[in-house]
């Protein structure tokens, strides 16, 4: 998978057990708020990315979230785990502030691909073959890492997706989630998980063998 320097940092974080967590949230606790900040926030941003039209307003849904998990940190009741239920709770809120914006704006039209948050999918390692495979270095000609200008094609691909293939593919390839986790927090049924995975991957990966195409050099 390609990362940052700051996705190497966020997944060397170790988080304490969900219930020493939820402890300390409950009781105010600001640093362990501050860690969660840290480690989370980052990736809800491209999530909340894949429903609004801008990154200013992918930062306003994060900050609404987090207003929202303080606010019912009491009442959760531990039937997922807590990241789970803080992406549904990023995913309701984003899906409502793009339902408001997509009645003035489409969100492909607004989009700039180095505004992303982020960076594109790439291979998730763990991703099965059946829901066409992840978007592999091996997609690159030579299999070099891919270039800043077919990574702003993996993000043109995105803006051109319908919002649910779009939060499917960034959850699964970008996030690393896995198909039981996507299926929760989205409120998908397995096989239509699979089905949107599927579509998301085919469409990122014919305009990335068209981008390649146009470059590689004549013999």
């Amino acid at each position: 998978m390609i990362a940052t320097n700051a996705d190497r940092e966020e997944a060397t974080v170790t988080l304490p057990p969900d219930d020493d967590v939820i402890a300390a949230l409950r009781a105010g606790d600001e640093t362990a708020f501050a860690t969660l900040l840290g480690t989370w926030s980052r990736g809800m941003l491209r999530v909340a990315r894949a429903y609004v039209s801008t990154p200013e307003i992918a930062e306003e849904v994060v900050q609404d979230t987090w207003l929202a998990v303080i606010g019912a940190i009491d009442g959760f009741e531990g039937r997922s785990s807590l990241k789970t239920w803080i992406f549904r709770i990023l995913v309701n809120t984003a899906r409502k502030r793009g339902v408001r914006e997509s009645r003035t704006v489409p969100w492909s039209s607004v989009f700039v691909p180095e505004q992303a948050a982020g960076e594109p999918p790439a291979a998730h390692r763990d991703a099965p073959e059946r829901d066409g495979g992840p978007l592999a270095d091996a997609d690159a000609p030579e299999g070099e890492v891919l270039a800043s200008e077919a990574r702003e094609q993996i993000w043109l691909a995105l803006a051109d997706l319908p919002p649910r293939q779009r939060s499917v593919l960034v959850l699964r390839d970008v996030e690393g989630c896995t198909a039981e986790e996507v299926c929760e927090i989205l409120g998908l049924s397995p096989a239509n998980q699979r089905v949107l995975l599927h579509r998301a991957r085919a469409a990122v990966r014919r305009r990335l063998a068209g981008y390649f195409e146009a470059v590689r050099p004549s013999a």
